[in-house]
């Protein structure tokens, strides 16, 4: 069902022009049935309206016109027109609404152009219609090369602005703790970004579990964990080593035992993903 106001008859002749038919060129641009500034549409996603843009030719030859939408998805009936002299021209159109549309006021025109590149322009506002839902998930968190990675995923309607925070324990305390910040980010309904966070001086040697904290407007809330063990391997000799390795084992193990004996869950393994940069 169409929100637009219903059409005007095609090929009428030109009576008084509507507020928006300004025109200086002999042709002038309008919505269709008169007393209206602009168009407007309000729709769910996934929906198409209907209205009708007219054209009156009011000199005395023929005008060829061609037109176009712009910002939002504009369908006609027709888009090359032309139009005799003293008449008016009724041209259907569609609005189409994205099926992926977040909730919310978008805008465009209706574009009119002449053989000559004059132009004529009627403004388009959209309302998308649906349920406000602010969610997100933090996956596939992993530490690697000096950064660490991980995907965001927009799981909501609206767009959002996120903001991370990180923290990192390792067996002998805290080793990384980085306050909310904004991410230079925006996040789409259904997009998923994947980013990193640059990690250039973690430790030598330790067990670490690294978790990442993002928020958003609306309520939005995630949390990922993943753990990682840092090892020096190039510097330590072979019994150094074994010495390391075992300490670091004993820790994980006994950390592992207080996490139990807390009902806290394991601590969740690192996978291992591309590095490509800070956004893909």
């Amino acid at each position: 069902m169409s929100l637009f106001t219903a059409a005007a008859g095609a090929g009428a002749a030109a009576g008084t022009p509507s507020p928006a038919a300004t025109g200086s060129g002999g042709w002038a641009l309008a919505p269709a049935g008169g007393g209206r500034p602009s168009f407007y549409a309000e729709g769910t996603p996934g929906t198409v309206q209907q209205d009708t843009v007219s054209v009156t030719n009011r000199s005395a030859g023929p005008v060829t016109l061609r037109l176009h939408g712009t910002g939002v998805r504009v369908t006609f009936a027709g888009t090359a027109l032309r139009v005799p002299a003293r008449t008016r021209a009724d041209v259907p159109f569609t609005v189409a609404v994205p099926a992926g549309a977040a909730p919310g006021d978008s805008s465009g025109t209706i574009v009119a152009e002449d053989a000559g590149g004059r132009t004529e322009t009627v403004p388009i506002r959209l309302r998308v219609g649906g349920p406000v839902l602010s969610a997100l998930t933090v996956e596939k968190p992993a530490v690697h090369a000096g950064r660490i990675t991980y995907e965001l995923v927009n799981r909501g309607t609206t767009v959002l602005v996120p903001r991370l925070a990180v923290r990192a324990d390792g067996v002998f305390g805290r080793v990384l703790d980085r306050a909310p910040r904004t991410l230079a980010v925006h996040l789409a309904p259904g997009q998923r970004l994947r980013l990193s966070e640059p990690w250039p001086d973690p430790p030598a040697l330790d067990a670490v579990d690294v978790r990442l904290t993002v928020t958003a407007s609306g309520g939005a809330h995630a949390t990922a964990d993943t753990s990682v063990r840092f090892v020096p391997w190039g510097a330590l000799g072979a019994g150094a080593f074994l010495v390391a390795v075992a300490a670091v084992a004993l820790a994980v193990r006994r950390r592992r035992r207080r996490r139990r004996r807390l009902g806290a869950p394991d601590e969740v393994p690192a996978t291992e993903v591309e590095l490509t940069g800070v956004m893909t």
